[in-house]
């Protein structure tokens, strides 16, 4: 069954040494037969949302698709911006597209999209999750009409051990969002960090891409080198990112089409907006009391590592460049 998809992503992948897992979850969107992408909108995360607006465009002209693109929340509902955009080429005007018409804000867009069709479209989020959290204040009866909500965030059965990042990225960027989502009774699907860490492409991988025969695994393997490189010496401690890097978002874009490649438990999960000790931490509750409260989501809890690695590099290594 071809699963329609709208994209939300703070994807920062433009070049060789940039953060690269949100453009490789876009272009596995694009080359997934089973998924009809049909929304992609951005919001502040790895990146300023001008930048991720601009490098969305980007990535789509490369790939030859032609899919409208939203510009979407610039900074969390409450909090500052989790880094300075200073450096970003800010080259679109707010509420604007490439071509200069003017749009709606990508929460809008999220709401009426799936307003128009209830129970028909499915929201990837694989940022932090300011823009659904806002479309879900512009219209609550999103939460029913909503296919499913798959959300690349959080982390369930450990933690992130860094003091300065308690919670998951995208959680910790907005916990007030991620709250906000959580306590929405929209059918949700997480996807966290127990399992995007085992997930995780090597050079050996990119070498396999740049072999393939679709002209965009040269340009992927450039970028996932460049990455590679760049956590070597950004993660010193990291005996794990020297050499490999982890596939988090692409996972969640795959959980949509190939949902046997994780394994998924009921929870009741809640998010810590407290403090800054604990701030974006997800609780999650497995149900295993006498009187367990009432499930919210599901989370993943194991993966299928080898079988996500073929279905990722086959799909990415057919893929061609717009010339």
């Amino acid at each position: 069954m071809l699963q329609r998809v709208l994209l939300d992503t703070d994807l920062g992948m433009g070049e060789p040494g940039t953060e690269i897992d949100d453009g490789f979850a876009l272009a596995l969107a694009v080359a997934d037969p089973a998924i009809s992408l049909e929304l992609v909108t951005t919001v502040n995360g790895n990146t300023d949302v001008d930048t991720a607006t601009r490098l969305t465009l980007q990535l789509l002209d490369r790939l030859g698709v032609d899919v409208a693109v939203a510009r979407g929340a610039a900074a969390p509902l409450l909090r500052d911006r989790p880094r300075s955009p200073e450096d970003a080429e800010a080259v679109l005007p707010p509420n604007a597209d490439a071509s200069g018409r003017q749009v709606s804000h990508a929460a809008r867009h999220l709401a009426e999209r799936v307003m128009a069709e209830p129970g028909e479209l499915t929201i990837v989020a694989i940022g932090p999750l300011t823009n659904v959290a806002l479309a879900l204040a512009l219209e609550p009866r999103l939460a029913t009409a909503v296919k499913e909500v798959v959300v690349m965030g959080g982390v369930y059965l450990g933690h992130t051990n860094l003091a300065d990042m308690p919670g998951e990225f995208n959680f910790w960027v907005d916990p007030e969002a991620a709250a906000m989502v959580l306590s929405s009774g929209a059918p949700l699907r997480l996807v966290g960090l127990d399992v995007t860490r085992q997930v995780r492409l090597s050079s050996g991988d990119a070498t396999r891409l740049r072999e393939d025969v679709g002209s965009f695994g040269s340009f992927a393997a450039d970028c996932a080198d460049g990455w590679i490189d760049h956590l070597r010496t950004s993660s010193p401690g990291d005996e794990e990112a020297h050499g490999s890097f982890a596939l988090h978002d692409p996972l969640a874009v795959a959980a949509v089409t190939r949902p046997e490649l994780l394994t998924w438990s009921d929870a009741f999960v809640t998010v810590e907006t407290a403090t800054e000790r604990t701030r974006g931490v997800a609780v999650a509750d497995l149900l295993t009391s006498q009187s367990p409260p009432e499930p919210n989501c599901r989370i993943a809890v194991g993966v299928d590592v080898e079988a996500f690695r073929e279905h990722l590099l086959g799909r990415l290594g057919s893929l061609h460049q717009h010339p």
